[in-house]
This record gives structure tokens, C-alpha cells and sequence, in this order.
């Protein structure tokens, strides 16, 4: 099994964040030390109001608008967080040899939203081809993302998204962490994003599945662990975070927010959308022992939780069997303010909960009102945060078709 101890120690010294509830982190995490959610009403074609995560960051604080029109939504969420994480890292930027750093992005699927919106175009004009945008191309493509950054940027080492569906986040961090302890770059920009809420097709999907939330007051359509949750609340966001080598770090004084220690991806290969209890356990208990610690070291643990009945339920189920006898871990999850942010949802999840390291506090569950009876595991927080001391974090994000991923970062 691949030893992360004897190869080289990859930290995590930046965070760029765009949410529905905070554009850097520090408004993140207050908000969800608050309770404070960033879910609204949507206009979605053909279907009327739905529950969303919109964000609200600046599209040209990093780009210009001719830039923004050429590109993508999902680019420019790409460059306002990779941009925000390199300012948050202080890398030293114009010293930076660009070819020896890589850009690797989790996302969950890309194009659709083009597609979808230039065939409606289309369609209004009588199918005049001369509607379809000469920028289809490079705005499809699935490295675009990730290739927007790199021309924001200037940067010509390796850059690919990953399309991991809902596991993408921690993908692109474990990708990147890989890279590093390769040699084949110096520092990383890596995470996830998603622009899902521009297009109707997942509201769609998610509906005829009967696995899209709502409610009549926004903030409580996402429920993930309560009786009364009926699905999935879609939103957009992205997390990047700057990623190097521990001994670079240390050369240039870098601010350390953790060290990444385990990790682990694989694949239920039972079904396209039901996971599998087992497969998770696996994946969690494989990173725990490339960690070389075990459940009773872990701190907190972040859930997936998509507010789905099934998914919540089998979750609960692996999570709770594991760690049934650990008199230590907290369990919370961030989907209830937020929504499903897809791609990112990985990344930005253990962004939010990266702060518990030194202000020693595990945000909770803000929408459980009556626990589900089958999600009842020792080590929810649910009636406000709890003040501790965080050594480990474990964070779970897994996806469609089967493909599931667990990160461990400790302190440093």
C-alpha cells in the first residue's frame, strides 16, 4: 500500500472559496458557525422557482469582461478562487516557475450549461446555425476549467479537471497531493467547482428522480439527516486550495492551515446511483491506515449527507459502524447552508471546517429538527458548535456511479 509517511509531506497553505454563504473563508466558516444560509429561489427554465445556492462573488475582480464573455461560469468561479488562494498563500507569485505548477480541478459534469443554452437559442431563431457561438468549442471542453486558469494566470505546468461526479473535490486534492509527491510539480492549485444551477437539466433529472428538495422557505429545503428531507438542493461554488511540499512551505515561512495524511478513492461497482454501506467503509478505513492512526484519533468527521433518504441512510450506516466506539469524534455536514455544490462540494466542505484547527470549534447540522432513525450515530453536532481540540479531520465525498473518496488532513 502506498505510504504517504515515507514520501514527501504535503500541506495545505491557501484557500480561495466562492459559496452561496461567503466569498473567503473567514465569511464562510462565520457563517456556518451561524447557521446562515446562502439558499434562494431560482427561476429554472421550464420548471418555475426551485431552492438554489447562488453565489455572489465578484466575476471581475480577477478577469475582464471580455475575458468573462469568452469563458464560462464555471472558469470564472475557477479564476476568482485560484486567484483568492494565491493571494491567501502569499506565494511569492512573480517568482514562481509556472511550469512547475499544476492546476487539478474536481468537477462533476461540463458543458451541459452552453449546450443547453445555445440549443434553446437555436430554437428561438428558427434553427439558424449562425446563433451557435464560435466559443462552443473551448467553452465544452471538460479541461476548461482548469484551462481558464492556467490563461488567467499565465501558468504552463499541467492542468486537467477530474470528473469524479460528487467525489471531484477531494479527487482534485488527492491528485494534486500525488503530483507533488512525484516531484512532477513544486505547488498546486486544486479542488473543485461546479456551475450546476445554470442548467435546468439537473433540476430536471433530480426531480423525475424525486430526489429534488424543496420547501416553501428557502433556507429550509436542505435537511440532510431529518425525517422530513425530501432531496437534493443544487448549487454552484468552487474551492481551490494552494497545495505544496512541507519543506517549501517551511523555506518561505508559509502559513500552514493542515497537513494532508491519508487518503483513499474507490468504486462501489454495484449500482448507478445507490451507494454501497461496505465500499464506504472500506474507503474510509483504507485512508485511516495510510494515515497511521486509527478511528479513535479522528476529530471531526464531514459528511457527504445530500439530504437524499437512501444516501443519508447508508452513510449513517458506514460512518456509524466504524466509529460506534470512539468516545472522541464529532460528525457534521454543510449541505443544510449550502446545498450540493457537485464538483466542489468535496473541497469546499473540508475548507469550511480547516478553521476547527485553531479556533477549536465543530460547526453543526443547522436543519435537523427530528432525526432520521436510521442516521442516529453517536457524534452528531446538531444544537450549536462544540468548543474542542482538533487534531484530525475526515472528510467523506462520494458520487455517482459508485465512486467514493475519504481525505484525512491533521493539524500541523
Amino acid at each position: 500500500m502506498n505510504n504517504i509517511n515515507n514520501r514527501s509531506r504535503v500541506v495545505i497553505t491557501g484557500v480561495g472559496i466562492a459559496s452561496p454563504n461567503g466569498n473567503n473563508l473567514p465569511e464562510f466558516r462565520n457563517a456556518i458557525l451561524n447557521g446562515i444560509s446562502g439558499i434562494e429561489l431560482k427561476e429554472i427554465r421550464y420548471m418555475g422557482k426551485w431552492p438554489a445556492g447562488i453565489c455572489k462573488f465578484d466575476e471581475y475582480k480577477y478577469q475582464s469582461k471580455k475575458a468573462r464573455r469568452r469563458g464560462t461560469r464555471a472558469g470564472a468561479i475557477s479564476i476568482y478562487c485560484a486567484n483568492e488562494a494565491i493571494v491567501d498563500s502569499k506565494l511569492p507569485w512573480a517568482a514562481v516557475d509556472k511550469s512547475r505548477l499544476g492546476v487539478y480541478l474536481g468537477i462533476t459534469e461540463h458543458g451541459n450549461v452552453e449546450t443547453e443554452n445555445e440549443i434553446f437559442e437555436l430554437h428561438q431563431n428558427n434553427l439558424n446555425v449562425d446563433f451557435w457561438s464560435h466559443h462552443h468549442n473551448p467553452r465544452t471542453v471538460a479541461n476548461n476549467p482548469a484551462g481558464e486558469v492556467t490563461l488567467n494566470l499565465g501558468i504552463t505546468g499541467p492542468h486537467y479537471t477530474l470528473g469524479a461526479a460528487c467525489a471531484a473535490g477531494n479527487v482534485g486534492l488527492i491528485n494534486a497531493c500525488q503530483m507533488l509527491q512525484l516531484g512532477e510539480i513544486d505547488f498546486a492549485l486544486a479542488g473543485g467547482v461546479s456551475e450546476s444551477t445554470n442548467t435546468f437539466g439537473i433540476f430536471a433529472a433530480f426531480k423525475a428522480q424525486g430526489a429534488l428538495a424543496f420547501h416553501e422557505m428557502p433556507s429550509l429545503a436542505s435537511r440532510p439527516l431529518d425525517i422530513t428531507r425530501n432531496g437534493i438542493v443544487i448549487s454552484e461554488g468552487g474551492a481551490i486550495l494552494t497545495l505544496e511540499r512541507l519543506e517549501d512551505a517551511i523555506k518561505r515561512n508559509a502559513k500552514i492551515y493542515g497537513e494532508i495524511v491519508g487518503y483513499h478513492i474507490n468504486s462501489d461497482s454495484t449500482d448507478f446511483v445507490l451507494p454501497n454501506a461496505q465500499r464506504q467503509m472500506d474507503c474510509i478505513m483504507k485512508a485511516i491506515s495510510m494515515a497511521k492512526i486509527s478511528v479513535n484519533d479522528i476529530d471531526i468527521i464531514s459528511l457527504h449527507a445530500t439530504g437524499t433518504e437512501s444516501g443519508d441512510i447508508i452513510e449513517c450506516e458506514a460512518v456509524g459502524t466504524l466509529f460506534n466506539t470512539s468516545n472522541k469524534v464529532n460528525i457534521n455536514g454543510m449541505k443544510d447552508l449550502i446545498g450540493h455544490t457537485m464538483g466542489a462540494s468535496g473541497a469546499l466542505e473540508l475548507a469550511g471546517n480547516l478553521p476547527s484547527f485553531t479556533d477549536g470549534l465543530v460547526h453543526p447540522f443547522t436543519n435537523i429538527k427530528e432525526l432520521e432513525q436510521k442516521c442516529i450515530i453517536k457524534g452528531l453536532v446538531i444544537n450549536g458548535p462544540i468548543k474542542r481540540e482538533v487534531n484530525y479531520i475526515l472528510n467523506n465525498s462520494f458520487g455517482m456511479l459508485g465512486i467514493n473518496s475519504t481525505l484525512i488532513v491533521k493539524k500541523y
